[in-house]
């Protein structure tokens, strides 16, 4: 079992996560336009936080994750919630294919920085997304390792325009960031706070 999986359970216990989540949810929804039959993708969806909070902005989510634990979890909150407009999905794009469904919207959250091979996640989306789709990275600002600690195989948050340039390069346009909450964590040196961004775009 992955570290994800043993955690899921408690997962959502975190107040910090829900606030978060929240956060981007509403930065994310002042840049969807009004329609009501947008198909969304939410890659690295973990217990479905980011989803349910913008449940009533889509006619349907896709949440995809690669921890079969945090998948059970997720289940579990969507037959609670009665809701019927979710479909979980076991995936990992780095090493799957691609499904066959496109969307108007992918988003991920805190996601990104676990995933080392950039050229090929940003290039599953591009291939996902419909036409002038609209993708949403709500991820770290470059850190100083402080944040997972020593061990952490991933990136240490992103500078925002050397991610701007391989989205560009990934076939994006229009792309954005803006700065949608702080994640403050006790260190050996005292508090840090840890920038959360949200990068938006659109497919070409």
């Amino acid at each position: 079992m992955t570290s994800f999986d043993e955690r899921a359970q408690q997962w959502d216990q975190n107040p910090m996560r829900r606030e978060r989540a929240d956060a981007v949810a509403q930065a994310i929804r002042q840049h969807l336009p009004n329609r009501k039959d947008l198909r969304a993708l939410e890659y690295g969806c973990g217990t479905g936080l980011l989803s349910f909070a913008l449940q009533d902005d889509f006619a349907h989510i896709t949440l995809a994750d690669n921890a079969k634990g945090m998948l059970q979890e997720l289940e579990r909150k969507i037959h609670q919630a009665g809701i019927r407009h979710f479909s979980p999905l076991l995936l990992d794009l780095i090493s799957q294919p691609p499904p066959a469904e496109s969307f108007h919207v992918i988003y991920t959250l805190m996601t990104l920085h676990h995933i080392l091979d950039l050229h090929s996640i940003l290039g599953a989306f591009h291939h996902l997304l419909l036409p002038d789709g609209f993708l949403f990275i709500a991820d770290l600002d470059e850190e100083d390792g402080s944040f997972h600690g020593s061990g952490f195989q991933g990136h240490l948050g992103f500078d925002r325009s050397v991610l701007a340039r391989h989205v560009q390069e990934a076939g994006f346009r229009n792309i954005t960031f803006q700065t949608v909450y702080v994640i403050k964590r006790q260190t050996e040196d005292g508090e840090k706070a840890y920038p959360v961004f949200l990068m938006t775009a659109r497919r070409k």
